[in-house]
């Protein structure tokens, strides 16, 4: 699994961070996505999938290695 995240669609949700917040966190300035791990462990790819669905400005884009 690879992750991409366009910060620029991001409106700073954080359903993202809620949801896996070992992959995704917030810019204290911005409050858009930052993205800490492109490549997430496998035990963490459900919560990703389910991340990306819960993101309200789809700025997460999930793709198969």
């Amino acid at each position: 699994m690879h992750i991409t995240v366009d910060e620029q669609s991001c409106v700073g949700a954080g359903q993202c961070v809620l949801s896996v917040p070992d992959v995704f966190d917030q810019d204290e300035m911005t409050g858009r996505v930052v993205l800490l791990q492109g490549r997430p462990p496998a035990d963490l790819e459900d919560d990703v999938v389910e991340a990306t669905r819960a993101c309200p400005a789809q700025a997460i884009t999930v793709t198969d290695d």
